[in-house]
């Protein structure tokens, strides 16, 4: 007697809106009210808040809800690394419970930084096998990559995004003018990810951040050379996507700066941001690409100024510690099917992947980025010492 078998073949239709709109809290601009409102059968919407955006903001949204009788409650988050995990994500499906959502009507709004819109995106995907949400980011980080991404995630024991899913939001609506309240540190952290696009992807965009690195972190990026830099960040991250939502392709240009740091980053998450250390892998990157004669020296040099000028750090203990560096690329092959795909600056603007990469020569990399972090240290001293 043969068995039956039956096979299923469906595709899914995927689309999802990025949406610049400026002003987004001032009373005369409908535009979240009618996202809130569009869609409603009168049910509680859920607004899940930052804690650090709702310390700035959260009179101001309140006073927006109220103004366009949008019936609501306010859930607010804490928005730091360490807890992006699982109790977040099950505390946001909690109060989804309780206001009672419904499964496609009155979806939820997330407004804050990345690990918050992470956070929410994910609970958003597991809640009745998936609901729709609207999220706003504030800050340059989650502005420029969360914002873009059909990914969401947690961290689970010790490892970076751990636990996530593909579950891209209808609607994403980017208010730059949040930035103007981030930190300078906040700006730069983001900074990372925007100095990841352009040495993989964009010429221009890295011309930007060389010529003007400093005065755009200073500024927070609302000069139109800021604006510029964000458009053509998030417009090379939509391009590098578009074909390749799901990772069917595990060679990822926009893997460049996260090969070695997503575990630097969680053994050393008091002391670097996310954007940080995407820099320093970029950098350990660049050496590794000098050695394989892509770069020339006066090309890494740019490099490490770039993201100097960004404010992003050169050197970590981290990334000077062999062992770590090789268990740190060990797991990122698993989460490649056992390849390493390590993309690498061929030419400035333009990425080329690596599967041979040896221990020699991420030492000999991160021998050379600790030598090159050192004389920057001694170079700050001695301008000290002479003012």
């Amino acid at each position: 007697m043969s068995a039956d078998r039956w096979t299923i073949s469906t595709q899914l239709d995927v689309s999802y809106e990025i949406r610049e709109t400026p002003s987004l809290l001032d009373l005369d601009n409908p535009t979240l009210a009618d996202v809130l409102t569009s869609d409603s059968q009168g049910g509680t919407k859920l607004v899940i808040v930052d804690r650090a955006v709702a310390r700035l903001y959260g009179a101001r949204l309140e006073r927006y809800l109220k103004e366009y009788n949008v019936p609501h409650r306010l859930l607010e988050l804490l928005g730091d690394e360490g807890r992006k995990t699982m109790g977040q994500v099950l505390q946001v499906i909690s109060a989804l419970n309780e206001v009672g959502t419904l499964r496609a009507s009155d979806a939820p709004v997330a407004i804050g930084g990345g690990v918050v819109l992470d956070v929410v995106g994910l609970a958003a995907s597991l809640y009745r096998r998936g609901i729709p949400h609207t999220r706003v980011p504030t800050t340059l980080l989650s502005l420029v990559d969360v914002s873009v991404a059909a990914k969401t995630g947690v961290n689970f024991q010790g490892f970076r995004n751990r636990i996530g899913s593909y579950s891209p939001p209808p609607l994403t609506l980017v208010d730059p003018a949040f930035l103007s309240t981030v930190s300078t540190r906040q700006i730069s952290n983001g900074g990372g990810e925007i100095f990841k696009m352009g040495l993989i992807k964009d010429p221009a965009l890295f011309a930007l951040l060389e010529n003007g690195g400093p005065a755009l972190v200073a500024n927070k990026f609302q000069s139109p050379e800021g604006a510029e830099a964000i458009r053509r960040a998030i417009a090379g991250m939509i391009d590098e996507l578009r074909n390749n939502l799901w990772e069917k392709d595990l060679r990822r240009a926009v893997d460049y700066g996260h090969s070695f740091s997503p575990l630097v980053e969680m053994r050393h998450v008091q002391q670097l941001l996310h954007g940080g250390a995407v820099a320093l892998d970029c950098l350990l990157s660049a050496f590794i690409a000098h050695g394989r004669g892509y770069l020339n020296h006066h090309e890494v040099d740019r490099i490490a100024a770039t993201a100097t000028g960004l404010g992003l750090p050169t050197w970590h203990p981290g990334f000077a510690d062999i062992d770590l560096l090789m268990q740190a690329l060990a797991d990122t092959m698993r989460h490649r099917n056992g390849n390493q795909n390590l993309p690498v600056v061929e030419s400035i603007g333009h990425a080329t992947f690596l599967n041979d990469v040896s221990a020699e020569e991420i030492a000999d990399a991160a021998h050379r980025m600790k030598r090159l972090g050192e004389h920057q240290e001694s170079e700050l001293v001695r301008r000290g010492t002479n003012r």
